[in-house]
């Protein structure tokens, strides 16, 4: 007879094999003895006493990219990673995590699991500084956020490989198109159905071709919608903005219900963590350090045509606790995210000489971009009191429901995303409005005054980046997101989130430490097409009340109140109530060097040869999508492209990593001769990948 211990690890070997076993069988496995649930999580977290000396990879961030890389680069079992997480694991705190609807109610943000930033006083926001609250934890922000998964449209994606598409790396740069994008998204993803009632209240619409069913991430929606939500795609409707019947193919305008991370066979979050880590077999090639924070990338003495080779990093739990080292054999990859990577470059010696100078950091590489090109997702909204029932009044009663796995499954996920067209009431307006923002790109005066560098690298990927909004994105793309939010009780809410800002900012520092918080400057509403647009979307959403069946939920609208009427007073209170979306980037753009760019197609950092950022600070552009789905599909086709460079020649690559240049045949699938581990395949797999696993366990024994 099997231990529980020895089936937990089976299922954990099945679960790798097929990974549609793992929706079923595997995230959660119950003791018979004392029906308590045991997590699928055999893997022991290691101590700085018990890490190796070295590993192949080094990554600093074990957050939603962090754990990808992780994940996928160690499928083979040889391959040797070591992940270092400034934050804690947060196993204490699974009930707050698991629980999807819990996120608005014991939220762990403003906790030790929020690094809890602030911004400098922004004076086109009010004179105030914004928090920016992001995920200290293991699984990063994926495991605290309000796990949307919605994707961007094509012609965003297309404009980002645009940027780049003539770049030397042109192999890599193809990676970075909607199409390749869309099917590293549907990899990630094991998508589910709604549940019948779920269906029944909330109308939503989508197309199974659209997702993937075999990834390592859930993807459903809530087991239960709150009934209001029955009138969310219907009041969109009769206000003129048509509900989409597939939103996740390249085209999101329009309304819709967006998919979650929730994993749906027991309504759990469905997180970095849970889907790519939790579930895996025992991998002694993969080990995780929490509450290790990589305070300086280190670099060999020798340099490598020219280019700064990455040899391992230091790391320590916090600034009284003595620094330590490890070192990597082949690549060290940042994945702190918009905020970490480009600090953890800044420390470390690589940025804006002036920036490094000011802050006596000796320069190892002078890049002005880093920390350049900050742009971040604004939202506020329109408010009213209602009688009627909404998630937070079902809360707050305390009922047997309210505590049910069904309810508290339950997240905002009504969402829309609007062209210019709607929101300035007519092509003519609209056109009107993008002739004026492409008039500013010829005023130098104007334009000096929108970019935070005057480093003209960084002055001219500004420039890029402003042409591709204006040419390729602003045309087609939603320029705004808008939410229903009901999570209040006695309230209803509709939020107006900026999708497209032509204001960007920047990150620096003014300490060589890890643990002294950088300074954000993100210059919201410098541009002032931003406030006109958010300007425009509070007016429409107030339309909303007015429509049916929307109409007969709310009562008074609480804010911003009737006395708010003119323009001006819009912009006003559009200013003075602003907050954070949550989707900072572009803080290590993905652009040629010669426009201020951090990295490469590759996702190496110009002037290294070894060392990579792979996550949401990459992105040159802002994109309309919470970035999460993204920044999924970004890890893992570069996961791919790190086990397989691109053929420079038929049947082989040439790749250098660590100092040493070295040539692989393309004989082996993805994930080289163990791929088949990562294969679904038949049920004689899943045996012998079982017994592997047992067998492995006794002898640890």
């Amino acid at each position: 007879m099997l231990s529980t211990e020895l089936l937990a690890l089976t299922l954990a070997a099945l679960a790798a094999a097929n990974p549609v076993f793992a929706s079923t069988h595997v995230h959660e496995y119950r003791n018979v003895h004392n029906h308590g649930v045991y997590p699928i999580s055999p893997r022991n977290y290691i101590t700085p006493e018990t890490k190796r000396d070295s590993y192949d990879y080094i990554i600093a961030g074990g957050g939603l990219a962090g754990l990808v890389l992780a994940s996928r680069l160690t499928d083979d079992g040889k391959t040797t990673v070591l992940v270092l997480e400034a934050g804690d694991t947060g196993d204490d705190e699974k009930d707050k995590i698991n629980h999807p609807g819990l996120t608005y109610f014991t939220s762990l943000l403003g906790t030790k699991y929020d690094y809890a930033y602030k911004t400098v006083e922004q004076a086109g926001a009010g004179g105030r500084s914004i928090n920016w609250p992001r995920g200290k934890i293991l699984g990063g922000s994926s495991a605290v956020n309000g796990m949307y998964l919605v994707r961007p449209n094509s012609g965003e994606i297309d404009a980002w490989h645009d940027l780049i598409a003539d770049s030397s790396n042109k192999a890599y740069a193809d990676f970075w198109t909607w199409d390749k994008l869309y099917e590293s998204m549907k990899k990630s993803e094991n998508f589910a159905p709604p549940t019948d009632d779920a269906q029944k209240t909330a109308g939503m619409k989508y197309k199974t071709d659209s997702h993937g069913t075999s990834g390592r991430l859930h993807a459903t929606f809530p087991a239960y919608f709150v009934p209001m939500s029955s009138a969310w795609l219907p009041t969109l409707e009769a206000a003129g903005i048509p509900s989409s019947e597939d939103a996740y193919s390249g085209n999101n305008l329009g309304g819709f219900f967006s998919t979650m991370a929730i994993n749906p066979t027991n309504w759990t979050r469905s997180y970095a963590k849970s889907a790519y880590i939790d579930s895996l077999p025992p991998r002694d090639n993969l080990h995780i350090l929490a509450n290790a924070a990589v305070t300086k990338i280190l670099f060999a003495d020798n340099v490598q045509d020219g280019n700064q080779v990455a040899s391992g990093v230091q790391f320590a739990k916090d600034k009284d606790d003595t620094p330590q080292t490890v070192s990597a054999a082949k690549e060290v990859i940042l994945a702190g995210g918009a905020v970490g990577s480009p600090q953890m470059l800044l420390v470390s010696g690589v940025g804006p000489k002036d920036v490094l100078d000011s802050a006596n950091i000796p320069v190892k590489v002078n890049l002005p971009g880093v920390g350049q090109h900050l742009q971040d997702h604004l939202a506020t909204g329109v408010s009213w009191s209602t009688t009627a029932d909404t998630q937070g009044s079902i809360y707050d009663s305390g009922s047997d429901f309210s505590k049910s796995d069904e309810f508290l499954s339950f997240v905002n996920s009504g969402t829309s995303y609007v062209n210019g067209s709607f929101l300035f009431d007519g092509d003519a307006s609209f056109a009107n409005f993008v002739k004026e923002a492409k008039d500013i790109l010829g005023d130098d005066t104007k334009l000096e005054a929108l970019i935070p560098s005057k480093d003209g690298d960084v002055v001219a990927g500004y420039k890029a980046i402003y042409q591709a909004y204006v040419d390729k994105v602003l045309p087609s793309s939603g320029l705004v997101e808008i939410l229903f939010s009901i999570n209040s009780a006695g309230r209803i809410t509709i939020q107006a989130a900026l999708q497209t800002p032509l204001s960007q900012g920047r990150l620096t520092v003014n300490s060589a430490s890890i643990f002294d918080a950088p300074v954000l400057d993100p210059q919201y509403f410098s541009h002032p097409a931003d406030v006109v647009v958010l300007r425009q979307a509070l007016k429409h959403i107030r339309q909303l009340a007015t429509f049916s069946p929307l109409k007969e939920l709310v009562g008074d609208e609480v804010s911003p109140g009737k006395d708010v009427q003119s323009d001006a007073e819009f912009e006003t209170y559009v200013r003075n109530s602003v907050s954070t979306e949550f989707h900072p980037g572009c803080t290590c753009a993905m652009l040629p060097k010669e426009k201020g760019g951090v990295v490469d197609a590759s996702m190496k950092v110009y002037g290294t040869a070894n060392l990579r950022v792979i996550d949401g600070s990459v992105f040159p552009l802002s994109m309309s999508a919470h970035l999460m789905a993204p920044i999924y599909g970004m890890a893992e086709r570069a996961a791919e492209f790190i086990l397989n460079p691109p053929s420079t020649s038929s049947g082989s690559s040439t790749t250098t990593s660590g100092g040493t240049q070295t040539t692989t045949t393309n004989n082996d699938t993805k994930g080289g001769k163990n791929a088949a581990v990562s294969v679904n395949g038949g049920r004689a797999v899943w045996v012998a990948l079982a017994s592997v696993a047992a067998g492995a366990f006794l002898c640890a024994f």
